[in-house]
């Protein structure tokens, strides 16, 4: 078969020609393999010979205009295989020069951006062709208030490959007041590299994206009108509520300094001597004797606390908190337990229970006889539980903790760990009883 060479989106046909030098009549069936197998077909697919007859078949090439398909020369084989004698498969080969094409596409997201100063842009680039390109960034405006920096500035691209650009828009003068200006600009992506001479498809001109960057005032609008206010509000204190204040706050002194007469009866007894007047004192003394107007309880009553001997906690009691520890290898159960001291009642208000190594598995925690929870290992790493009335652990009875591994856990310097290990810490009131 000759060489063929066909461009991306059109179709090229080649042909083929198979003969039957055997002695019987004999079906060829035909099937194109290699990289072109995807897009190249065989018509007729099926042959029948007569002895020494041959016939002509079209290959039939038509590559889609993507970037999966790669521009250069790709192999094309077809298989021709005998239905009479498989062992005579031929595979004929050839080459198929697949033509280059470039595409670019690009987005700018955002479009519009408000700022003081500068503003940040996003560039999207996507090489739709089938060759590599270099692909260089440009941005440009009617005037020249703004400033443009790329990062990169250039960007390799591989056929369907996408790559992301920062774009940073600055201005030169800040807008202290007024309202907001819009500065329109245009963003375009265009290939850098030495290419040969475009297809006439392809020489159309694509559009640069338009965008905006609006400079958005130092001081808001307003911001002067408030300005304005406190402006008149101050005028107004010192040249008309300050002076009025100041002479209310005179005449109110003066007035409180002025002597003011005295009444009638206070005028007659103003001659008399000290002690001419009546005795004031009544000499009911209030003296009370010591613990005459006591009321406290008579020696020998209890306070909160029970009598001695109905085998309850006596009042008060101390604070308590335990920690028990269970390291327990994967696929194995083990318990941790902590024992009520004899002569005591401990009164549980608390736990803590920690998972820190994210351990899986089951946990189960029991006072005395009673299960108060079974808990996944799973479902969390630090579980606390409280109680306002205390649950009471007899004396002799224990605090246990159940741990069965199913699946150790990764600790916090990232090794797993050969093991599961939990930590409860429970708290309350220990408290002594009397038998």
């Amino acid at each position: 078969m000759p060489e063929v060479t066909v461009a991306p989106g059109d179709t090229a046909t080649t042909g083929l020609t198979v003969r039957n030098d055997s002695d019987i009549v004999e079906a060829y069936s035909l099937e194109v393999v290699g990289d072109c197998a995807s897009w190249a077909t065989v018509e007729p697919a099926r042959v029948s010979l007569y002895p020494g007859t041959s016939e002509t078949v079209t290959v039939r090439l038509e590559p889609p205009r993507s970037p999966e398909v790669r521009a250069g020369a790709v192999p094309l084989g077809v298989r021709v295989l005998p239905a009479e004698h498989p062992e005579s498969v031929r595979v004929l080969e050839t080459t198929v020069h697949v033509g280059e094409f470039r595409e670019l596409r690009t987005e700018l997201a955002p479009r519009r951006r408000r700022g003081w100063l500068r503003g940040r842009y996003r560039l999207a680039v996507r090489n739709q062709g089938n060759a590599p390109v270099e692909v260089g960034f440009t941005a440009g405006q009617p005037g020249e208030e703004l400033g443009f920096a790329f990062s990169p500035d250039k960007r390799k691209l591989e056929p369907g490959e996408s790559a992301e650009v920062g774009l940073r828009v600055r201005t030169g003068k800040p807008v202290w007041f007024g309202t907001p200006v819009v500065w329109p600009f245009t963003v375009d992506a265009t290939e850098t590299g030495e290419r040969d001479e475009p297809r006439p498809e392809e020489s159309a001109v694509r559009a640069p994206l338009d965008a905006e960057f609006v400079q958005i005032p130092i001081f808001p609008r307003w911001l002067l009108v408030v300005l304005a206010a406190l402006l008149a509000l101050l005028l107004a204190w010192f040249t008309l509520v300050r002076p009025a204040v100041r002479s209310a706050a005179k005449e109110a002194a003066n007035e409180a300094v002025q002597p003011r007469p005295a009444p009638a009866g206070e005028q007659e007894g103003a001659g008399q001597t000290p002690g001419a007047g009546a005795r004031t004192g009544t000499g009911t003394g209030a003296g009370t004797q010591p613990g005459g107007g006591g009321t406290g309880a008579a020696p020998g009553t209890g306070g909160e606390g029970t009598a001695p001997g109905d085998g309850t906690a006596l009042g008060g009691g101390l604070q308590s908190a335990h920690t028990i520890d269970v390291q327990t290898s994967g696929g194995e159960t083990k318990t941790g337990t902590y024992r009520v001291p004899k002569g005591s009642v401990f009164g549980v208000t608390d736990i803590v229970v920690a998972n820190f190594q994210g351990d899986e598995g089951l946990l189960t925690i029991t006072f005395g006889d009673r299960k108060i929870t079974t808990i996944a290992l799973e479902t969390f790493r630090n579980q606390d539980y409280h109680w306002v009335t205390p649950i009471k652990v007899p004396e002799n009875d224990t605090v246990t903790v159940e741990v069965t591994c199913e699946k150790p856990g990764t600790p916090a310097n990232g090794r797993r760990s050969q093991g599961c290990h939990e930590v409860m810490n429970v708290s309350g009131v220990l408290s002594g009883i009397t038998q």
